[in-house]
């Protein structure tokens, strides 16, 4: 058997964290399996669907890198097929036409609610003459679904969910418009596209009875299920905005890496052993649906920001600076130049262990991709007193005489001053490190001085010594 997975999701808003996992988890059981990954943009609530929302779950995929099979779909191109497929059942008896308007509807919906139960529709037309039918209503064509006994469904992560049939609707499959409903085009696109298993949330579950009971009518085999538990909030609630519950747009804005995205979704509710570090390849090689929990995963925005923490820290430099470029046009308001990105990579190897985010990386990398002094914070305003004005300025007479520009001729040329100053080095390399980055911590400042270079280390200092003074010594 070949494995065959999609992801269809709905394109009436952004493609959230609990969707993306989604996607993942089928994706990489199909990559697992060596079988195939489909994308079907189930849009058949015209009212609620909208370019935009099928453009987002577009750029969401291709960021995070996963690479579906073929064309996406769009379900409602299929109308005629699924619409086709209603008349099949009410040749073969398992669907009928209803003309129930819509008070006598909203009736049977307070009766049952007020008896307490979950099935509101009464079946008047279930075996009713269809010459009997009032002028004036357009039927729909509903399913004539099991009255007795019970549904199972195998489910490969939750085991056998068992539903009793008397607490099943016969459900709407063609609306009176004469579109199709979603329950009827998810299970007709299912079959005609060879999904094997289905892989999505548990909030699902409600349905797969349903679906299950039209496989059979159709005599089609049913797909696996694998309902996966929801993702929740660290404090249990379901995950909201206030979670984090965002668009992937937002974590990619953010400066989240995609890989790193990537692992943090695959260990909400999998596991592989003591595993928390999973490249791709290994998830490729290691996923299957029985790693799978049946509890619900805790979202923690700052485990995310751990783990892409470390994947900044070991990227590979021209990929990492790939990945920054779009982030610094936007801070510069201009693509950086080659300069400005040679000083960024020259420090990656210590402004990466300072970054949990790109946009941190992009914020320390801030004064290093100045033209010129970067603008002094308060803190560093405060440290530049007269005095150590005055000691900057005569350090920096001496800078002009240091060969090689080192950071070992420079350490040792800035500890002979402050013995000279009779202060302590320290008193020396705060200021020092203020007039150059407009900060009060950085780097090493020794390496700092190394990246700048001779002439933008001294007209910095230059610069921010020249300034009048706001603090007295």
């Amino acid at each position: 058997m070949t494995v065959v997975t999609r992801f269809a999701p709905s394109p009436t808003g952004f493609l959230h964290i609990g969707g993306a996992r989604t996607a993942l988890f089928n994706w990489l059981f199909a990559r697992h399996s060596e079988g195939k990954f489909f994308l079907r943009i189930e849009d058949t609530d015209r009212k609620r669907s909208t370019v935009a929302a099928v453009d987002a779950i577009f750029d969401g995929l291709t960021w995070l890198g996963l690479d579906w099979d073929g064309d996406a779909v769009l379900q409602f191109s299929g109308a005629d097929r699924h619409v086709e497929i209603a008349r099949q059942l009410l040749e073969t008896g398992r669907a009928y036409f209803c003309y129930t308007t819509p008070d006598e509807l909203t009736a049977m919906r307070e009766k049952a609610r007020a008896e307490g139960r979950s099935r509101f529709y009464d079946g008047r037309w279930r075996d009713r003459d269809p010459g009997e039918a009032p002028a004036g209503v357009d039927p729909v064509i509903r399913f004539k679904a099991p009255q007795s006994g019970h549904t199972t469904v195998p489910d490969l992560v939750q085991g056998d969910v068992t539903v009793a049939n008397e607490q099943l609707d016969d459900m709407i499959l063609v609306r009176a418009d004469g579109t199709p409903t979603y329950m009827l085009s998810v299970v007709v696109d299912d079959h005609d596209m060879e999904v094997t298993h289905i892989i999505r949330g548990d909030d699902h579950l409600n349905n797969a009875a349903r679906q299950v009971n039209l496989f059979t009518a159709l005599d089609w085999k049913a797909p696996f299920f694998a309902h996966i538990p929801l993702i929740h909030g660290p404090d249990g609630a379901k995950l909201s905005k206030r979670h984090g519950s965002l668009g992937i747009e937002a974590y990619r804005d953010a400066g989240f890496l995609p890989e790193a995205v990537r692992n943090y979704l695959l260990r909400l509710g999998w596991s592989h052993g003591d595993d928390e570090i999973i490249s791709t390849a290994q998830a490729i090689a290691w996923f299957d649906i029985d790693g799978i929990g049946k509890s619900a995963a805790r979202f923690d925005l700052a485990r995310l920001e751990s783990l892409n923490g470390h994947y900044i820290k070991t990227a590979n430099e021209t990929a990492l600076l790939e990945a920054l470029a779009p982030l610094i046009e936007t801070h510069l308001g201009q693509p950086a130049s080659a300069d400005q990105l040679s000083r960024m990579k020259a420090l990656f190897p210590l402004l990466r262990e300072r970054s949990k985010t790109l946009l941190e990386l992009i914020d320390n990398s801030i004064p290093f991709l100045s033209d010129g002094p970067p603008d002094l914070d308060p803190k560093a305003k405060k440290l530049l007193t007269d005095d150590a004005r005055e000691s900057l300025r005569r350090l920096n007479a001496e800078l002009t005489h240091v060969s090689p520009w080192d950071s070992a001729n420079l350490e040792d040329l800035i500890r002979r001053f402050a013995d000279a100053e009779q202060v302590k080095l320290k008193e020396i390399a705060q200021p020092l490190r203020a007039a150059l980055t407009g900060r009060i911590a950085s780097p090493p400042i020794f390496d700092v001085m190394v990246v700048l270079g001779a002439h933008e280390c001294v007209s910095r200092i230059e610069k921010n010594t020249d300034l009048q003074a706001t603090t007295k010594a």
